[in-house]
């Protein structure tokens, strides 16, 4: 196996504040793009050419990356003019994947942490001679998701768009992000129009009779799509629960980049992320929260399951829990803001000016 598409057009709008500035691939996750993990656990899987499918602030992309050999692969970028979808932005890079028509090639949606066994899916995919091969996971509730059933030999038999009543949940096992594709059927999506591949390559293929297999895989599987998700997805990279060869640092309850200060009295735990040349100062307490590059946190400051985007100020005891502020924000001294609640970027909020929880 040795090529990939990575899908990172996306505007991460569920994720506002934190993409206003920053495509939602290249929001830190322990201490680096979150990009950069998905891309090193390619090139530890064998894969040395990627296609980067980039839309939504397309330009802060190779600027970061160039041509990949930091990284040990080769790079290339295709931008959309107009978003395409998923089978649309696959169809727009196949100009530049080499592979001929029955191998393989790998597909990654840009917004999944996940530990799947890349080289097992490529070796289920060639041993069962599937045109398509699907990386499957089993979650709890699949209703925020779309179902997708298989035969005792793991054969596709449907795509089952999030269900709703007990009858129509058939299976737990969902679709999780991850493809290999024959490289012919890559050329059979339409060009020229916005294709979805969950809601209409798929389905298609399936009705013409095309073989689609399924590989339930059990590793840690994460949507970053929400704030709350991505903060979670940061800290579990930071204590080892999600596997990535790209973490800068030793797994444990913090990392703290080179650049960051940190008073001796602060107390960092959960796996915490403090970015390059942010400040955590006495007595502040820190849990499970990610401080991306030059955000200040004054003394006496407790903050839990946030984020705080780059340059941000968090005022001396304030009392943060599930929050998000965005880039450059500055929350005043004694504010309490509590679960769900996003600050825009470059927003100010007075001292003392919120005491109370939102939902909103």
């Amino acid at each position: 196996m040795t090529e990939a598409i990575l899908l990172v057009g996306g505007k991460g709008t569920r994720l506002r504040p934190l993409t206003m500035n920053t495509p939602k691939p290249m929001v830190p996750a322990a201490g680096v793009p979150f990009l950069t993990h998905q891309l090193a656990r390619a090139k530890a899987a064998g894969v040395d050419h990627v296609v980067l499918a980039t839309s939504y602030l397309a330009e802060v992309f190779e600027p970061h990356f160039g041509d990949g050999s930091s990284l040990g692969l080769s790079l290339e970028y295709v931008t959309e003019e107009e978003p395409l979808g998923t089978g649309g932005a696959i169809r727009n890079v196949a100009s530049r994947l080499h592979a001929g028509p029955d191998d393989p090639v790998l597909v990654f949606n840009g917004d999944i942490l996940t530990g799947l066994d890349i080289r097992a899916l490529v070796a289920a995919h060639g041993d069962s001679g599937a045109d398509v091969s699907l990386h499957l996971t089993r979650v709890e509730d699949p209703r925020a998701f779309g179902l997708v059933p298989t035969d005792p030999t793991g054969r596709v038999t449907a795509f089952l768009e999030k269900p709703q009543t007990p009858e129509e949940i058939v299976t737990d096992q969902i679709n999780a992000g991850a493809y290999v594709f024959r490289r012919s059927v890559i050329d059979t999506i339409p060009t020229g129009r916005p294709v979805s591949v969950e809601r209409e390559t798929f389905p298609e293929l399936l009705a013409e009779g095309a073989h689609l297999q399924g590989l339930v895989d059990s590793t840690y599987w994460l949507d970053l799509g929400t704030p709350q998700a991505f903060v979670r997805g940061s800290a579990d990279l930071v204590l080892g629960r999600a596997p990535s060869p790209a973490v800068p640092g030793r797994c444990g309850d913090r990392l703290v980049l080179p650049t960051a200060r940190v008073a001796p009295d602060a107390k960092l735990t959960g796996g915490t992320v403090v970015g390059a040349g942010a400040v955590v100062g006495e007595g502040a307490r820190v849990t499970g929260s990610t401080l991306h590059a030059g955000a200040v946190v004054e003394p006496g400051a407790v903050i839990t399951d946030s984020l705080i985007g780059a340059g941000a100020r968090i005022g001396a005891r304030t009392v943060l829990t599930g929050a998000v502020i965005g880039d450059g924000a500055h929350v005043g001294a004694d504010n309490e803001l509590r679960e769900g609640i996003r600050v825009w970027c470059d927003t100010t909020l007075p001292p003392g000016a919120i005491r109370f929880s939102s939902d909103q």
